[in-house]
């Protein structure tokens, strides 16, 4: 395996790794930002009125998304291991 494949390989792992991580970061920062405009506006800075929120968001988010999720994963499980040949030599 050539230092080029090595690269492609990761090249590829990242770019799903950002794709699978990103619906649940950027509802994390959305509604991080609105929980803090919310504790600013009334005053409020109880560290659970922004964690619990949070948390329950990703929860949900993972509950409805994970057969997207896997479906993801299982595709590029797939993909590797069909071009698996071009790799070993």
């Amino acid at each position: 395996m050539t230092p080029d494949m090595v690269a492609e390989l990761l090249r590829q792992l990242m770019k799903e790794a950002m794709i699978l991580a990103a619906p649940l970061l950027i509802a994390a920062v959305v509604l991080s930002f609105l929980l803090s405009l919310v504790q600013t506006l009334t005053s409020l800075q109880e560290q659970s009125l922004t964690s619990v929120p949070r948390l329950a968001a990703i929860a949900m988010i993972l509950l409805v998304a994970m057969p997207w999720f896997l479906e993801r994963l299982a595709v590029y499980t797939r993909l590797l291991m069909t071009d698996f040949h071009r790799y070993l030599g």
